[in-house]
């Protein structure tokens, strides 16, 4: 069959490459350069998302993990196992045995794809790890793995491999309509393009082309602005902190000689601009400031960057909003929802799937 993929994010790519593997003819379509918005502006992280299991994602959380380790198998010039530490402290809003239980159900849903398993350290033991993390009050943390990437590589070994299968691949070619029978109108072209079916994977940009194409919206989307900042190397070891006061976790992450702070979590329109605010940045450092004796300020900020998460609508809180993807029909029309980086493939194999029922 002949079939559109719009959206060069790794999602979209990821679509677009299993489609050809199974023997279609693809072409994509993406407005700017390939993984230049939300797919490069992650927290660099192949992991199954252990704070997801809080919410009961266990079905996501177990996908995730056996991805996390095809993406470390697959790609080992460009991703790498991280050792990640949970400190614990006196004051923690989560106790040693809720985190106990979360690890080791992670461990479980990894399987025979486990990349190591957890332990406890004692906080002697967690500060020899990380030398300034802050010792007052801590009891331990617990030591755990987790993959790291080089997202925006990662994404374009995707596309390299997507070409190899037939994906023929158009930048700078944006996408003004679309028809639920298959027309695509494309960068300058004053014509319609007909195809068997179009895979509508535009990410945070999903719902926008549907209503400007005048198309229902089937799943609504809460667009969430994660930022990040680039500090001082701090550890070669990663940290995975709670917020104080919150339930809310971010990353103090070793990345290519520096620190990878983030994330946020602000819900944004896409009028506005997709950067890190001054009130991000502050927060952000005011965390990292309550756990690190090496006190940082908004000079040691080497460089900071953002990107819009579209995560499935129906939660009061972003925090809390599923990871989780859906797909979704129109005629000859399938539009992807949601989704996070380290299951782009597991979900490429279910538009597969779907585009498999359709044909027959």
């Amino acid at each position: 069959m002949k079939i559109a993929v719009i959206g060069g994010g790794i999602n979209g790519l990821s679509s677009a490459w299993q489609l050809a593997l199974a023997g279609h003819q693809v072409e994509l379509f993406e407005r700017d350069e390939l993984m230049q918005a939300t797919s490069k502006s992650s927290s660099k992280l192949l992991h199954g998302g252990l704070r997801y299991l809080e919410q009961g994602e266990f079905r996501l959380v177990h996908e995730a993990l056996q991805e996390r380790r095809w993406w470390l198998k697959k790609a080992p010039h460009l991703t790498k196992r991280l050792p990640l530490l949970y400190p614990i402290y006196q004051n923690s809003q989560r106790p040693r045995w809720q985190i106990k239980i979360g690890l080791w159900l992670y461990d479980l849903l990894s399987g025979k794809k486990g990349i190591g398993r957890h332990r406890w350290l004692t906080a002697e033991q967690a500060k020899r790890c990380s030398s300034h993390l802050k010792t007052d009050g801590l009891t331990g943390a617990y030591l755990f793995f987790d993959g790291q990437m080089d997202d925006r590589k990662l994404g374009l070994w995707v596309a390299d491999q997507a070409i190899k299968a037939g994906v023929q691949i158009h930048q700078h070619c944006p996408v003004s309509q679309i028809t639920a029978t298959g027309g695509v109108f494309a960068g300058n072209s004053s014509d319609w393009q007909v195809f068997d079916l179009v895979v509508n994977v535009a990410g945070p940009w999903s719902n926008q082309l549907l209503e400007q194409s005048e198309l229902p919206v089937q799943q609504t989307l809460d667009l969430v602005r994660g930022s990040h900042l680039l500090l001082p190397a701090v550890s070669r070891y990663g940290h995975m902190l709670e917020v104080p006061g919150e339930t809310r976790i971010v990353f103090v992450l070793p990345y290519q000689g520096q620190t990878l702070l983030g994330t946020t979590e602000v819900r944004q329109s896409l009028a506005e601009p997709i950067e890190c605010s001054e009130t991000e940045q502050a927060y952000l450092l005011q965390l990292y400031n309550h756990y690190f004796s090496t006190q940082l300020c908004d000079a040691d900020v080497q460089s900071k960057f953002a990107g819009v998460r579209p995560l499935l609508g129906g939660s009061d809180s972003a925090s809390t909003a599923s990871r989780e993807y859906a797909l979704n029909w129109q005629q000859q029309l399938l539009t992807v929802s949601g989704g996070k980086w380290t299951t782009a493939r597991a979900l490429a194999l279910t538009v597969v799937e779907q585009v498999q029922k359709k044909v027959l």
